[in-house]
């Protein structure tokens, strides 16, 4: 093997990698490719689900189950092999056993428990290493991973469907639909994607919603959170329906209340700010304890604006229609400023057509 070919067989792990997005949470999404000298694939795999076999280890299976020749071989690895004992074994010690030769990862593990001990454990046993190999790519890859490592919190992404003048509702509230159905079944894909999707008591109490995937193939529906400070959510709330969890975080715990939620199916957690409503950066670093990487929003204009002067919004996920609303609803429900220089930077991530909409992802600056 040499070390031109390694983007191409990196470049093949982080599409394994891909077909663990809906279903990995709270593990990273990781994809292996073990290549023999030959510069032959001889074994693929990607992370299961959690408690399942990681990416290295489903890459061995495929081997075996191949009848190939794992010593000796190159092993691509979307993210730098796990060193220590969890609901499974470490990987590193699998490859070892293989008698791998090389390890070629994309990106060192931003977990406190594995963070370079991994690679380490590889090199004094002889394996050659090599990181950085499309780094950006695999980080991308798992960006709420790195945020809530790293930071203790999620990627927090706040996703708004609106017109080209801004509007995301007319003045009565009617809403359905300013995008397209391409744009719709997108939106669908993300909320996927998500370890969990986060609304507030305005829009449950307006639009009765379900808030659920659908139209996606996917095994798992994402934890369902409700900001609801005085615990407005009615037991018979459409989104009690779909098989999930339900978290809803208040500012005060009315028993009668708080116990007809929980019959209904919600986990009441009480985190009250000064002010008497939920305080949204202790929800944001409970939901980090829990496992949660990647946080879906889809709230209000109010609700938007509380995140963002909190400072926990990180990307704007913005579909926006070719259509005037006029005076309406607008994304956020932020306080005008006084001056150019004190709105919120961002910075256009990607931009992509879907059907006759825009796709923007727009990342808070800093």
């Amino acid at each position: 093997m040499t070390q031109h070919s390694d983007p191409v067989w990196m470049q093949r792990a982080l599409a394994l990698a891909q077909q663990g997005l809906y279903t990995t949470t709270p593990n990273p999404r990781v994809g292996c490719v073990l290549v023999n000298a030959q510069g032959q694939a001889i074994g693929e795999g990607f992370t299961q689900p959690a408690g399942q076999a990681h990416a290295e280890v489903m890459a061995l299976r495929d081997a075996a189950a191949r009848g190939a020749e794992v010593r000796g071989a190159t092993a691509y690895v979307t993210l730098e092999p796990c060193s220590h004992q969890g609901r499974t074994g470490p990987c590193c010690d699998a490859l070892l056993s293989a008698g791998v030769a090389r390890v070629v990862a994309a990106v060192e593990d931003p977990n406190p428990a594995v963070r370079g001990q991994g690679l380490a454990r590889l090199r004094a046993a002889g394996v050659a290493v090599t990181v950085g190999v499309l780094a950006e790519e695999a980080r991308e890859l798992n960006i709420g991973f790195f945020k809530r490592m790293n930071q203790g919190l999620p990627w927090v992404r706040l996703k708004i469907a609106a017109s080209l003048d801004g509007q995301t509702a007319l003045l009565s509230g009617a809403s359905q639909w300013i995008t397209a159905e391409p744009a719709r079944e997108d939106g669908h894909r993300w909320r996927a994607r998500a370890c969990a999707l986060l609304t507030g008591i305005g829009t449950v109490l307006e639009d009765n919603p379900t808030l659920n995937v659908r139209g996606v193939d996917t095994p798992r529906q994402p934890p369902l959170v409700i900001v609801d400070s005085r615990l407005e959510t009615p037991p018979d709330a459409a989104l009690f329906k779909p098989a999930r969890a339900v978290w809803l975080y208040a500012a005060q715990a009315e028993p009668k209340r708080m116990a007809a939620l929980q019959a209904a199916g919600a986990q009441v957690r009480v985190l009250p700010d000064a002010q008497g409503k939920v305080d949204l950066q202790a929800l944001m670093r409970d939901l980090a304890a829990q496992g949660v990487n990647e946080l879906h929003v889809e709230a209000g204009h109010k609700l938007n604006a509380s995140l963002l002067r909190a400072g926990l919004v990180d990307e704007l996920l913005v579909y926006l229609a070719p259509l005037l609303l006029g005076q309406g609803r607008g994304m956020t429900a932020l306080a005008g400023f006084t001056a150019l220089g004190e709105g919120l930077p961002m910075a256009f991530h990607e931009i992509t057509p879907i059907g006759p909409d825009l796709r923007i992802l727009a990342r808070l600056r800093g």
